[in-house]
C-alpha cells in the first residue's frame, strides 16, 4: 500500500487507518470488516469502529446483508467533495479574516536567501493584475523572465529599469548605465518590484556572495515608495534619453554634478543655472504615470 497514497489523503482529512480502509474497499469491494482488516493491515479491533467513522462521513457505504459488507464511494465524488468544502472555508476566510484584522499595522517581513527571495518575486508577478514597477540587473532576469513575459500577455503593464543591458522580450527596458559605480560604491545591486500599488519587495544582493536579504510589505507607504524610486528614475532615464545635450548643461556629463548634489558630495555645485527652453515634443510623454 502506497505511503505517498496514505499522506495525501491524509492531507484531506482522513486519518491513517481510514485511509488504508479505503484503499483496501477500492482495491477489494463489497468487503466484510473481517476481510478489510486482512487487505488494509488494520487491527480487527479498529477496523470496525474505522468503517463506522466512515460510513457516518459517507465514505464508503454499507450494504445489507449477513455479515454486513462495504463499498466505497468512488474516488471522483470523494475529491469533489473534498474541493467544494474547501473552496467553501476558502472564500469564507477571505470575506472574514480581512475585517477581524483591518485596523493592525501592515508587517514588514524579512526574507533572506536567494531561493526564498526569487520564490516570493515570482509569486508577485504571477498575481499582478494592473502594473508592475521593477528594477532589476541583468543577471537576474532569467530568473523572472518567463513570469513577466506571462504578465505581459495577460496585459499587465509593465515598467522596468534594468541594470547592466538587461533585455527582456516584449518589455520596455529603461536602460540605466551606473550599474558599475553602484556596486562599487554598496557592494551590493538591488532588486525592487511594486505590485498592483498593494505590495511591495526590495532586496539586496551583495557582490561577495553572501545570502541576499528583502524586505516584503503591503504596507502603503512602503509601496508607494518603491514605485516612486522606480518611476523617478524611468523618468530622469527617459528625460536623458531624449535631452541628452540639454541635461549634460545643465547637471555635467552623466548627470555627475546633481549626483553629487544628492550624495552630498564636498564638491560644492550650484544647480541655479538659467532655465533651459525644451521644445515640447508633439503626441509624446513619459511613460511615468504621475509627472508631466
Amino acid at each position: 500500500m502506497s505511503d505517498n497514497l496514505i499522506d495525501r489523503l491524509k492531507e484531506i482529512g482522513l486519518n491513517t487507518y481510514e485511509a488504508r480502509v479505503y484503499l483496501a474497499l477500492l482495491r477489494h469491494s463489497p468487503a466484510t470488516g473481517y476481510e478489510i482488516s486482512k487487505e488494509s493491515g488494520v487491527p480487527q479491533s479498529r477496523a470496525y469502529d474505522t468503517l463506522k467513522a466512515l460510513e457516518a462521513n459517507n465514505v464508503v457505504v454499507a450494504l445489507d446483508g449477513k455479515p454486513i459488507t462495504y463499498v466505497p464511494i468512488c474516488p471522483t465524488e470523494l475529491l469533489n467533495r473534498w474541493e467544494r468544502s474547501v473552496k467553501g472555508s476558502l472564500d469564507y476566510l477571505r470575506d472574514t479574516l480581512p475585517k477581524l484584522s483591518h485596523e493592525a499595522a501592515d508587517p514588514v517581513m524579512t526574507l533572506r536567501g536567494e531561493e526564498l527571495m526569487f520564490q516570493q518575486v515570482t509569486d508577485m508577478i504571477r498575481r499582478a493584475e494592473k502594473k508592475l514597477f521593477i528594477q532589476i540587473w541583468s543577471q537576474d532576469t532569467d530568473r523572472v523572465a518567463p513570469c513577466l513575459s506571462d504578465a505581459r500577455a495577460r496585459g499587465v503593464i509593465i515598467r522596468l529599469v534594468g541594470y547592466n543591458d538587461c533585455q527582456l522580450e516584449n518589455v520596455v527596458v529603461f536602460d540605466h548605465r551606473f550599474h558599475e559605480t553602484i556596486e562599487k560604491t554598496y557592494g551590493f545591486r538591488w532588486l525592487c518590484i511594486s505590485r498592483d500599488d498593494e505590495e511591495g519587495l526590495i532586496a539586496t544582493i551583495p557582490m561577495d556572495g553572501r545570502p541576499p536579504q528583502a524586505l516584503i510589505s503591503r504596507n502603503l507607504g512602503l509601496v508607494l515608495l518603491i514605485k516612486e524610486f522606480v518611476g523617478h528614475d524611468i523618468l530622469v532615464l527617459d528625460m536623458e534619453k531624449h535631452f541628452p545635450e540639454h541635461m549634460t548643461e545643465l547637471y555635467g556629463k552623466d548627470t555627475a554634478a546633481l549626483r553629487d548634489r544628492i550624495q552630498a558630495s564636498t564638491h560644492q555645485i550650484s544647480l541655479a543655472k538659467q532655465p533651459v527652453e525644451i521644445q515640447k515634443r508633439k503626441g509624446k510623454h513619459f511613460f511615468y504615470e504621475g509627472h508631466h
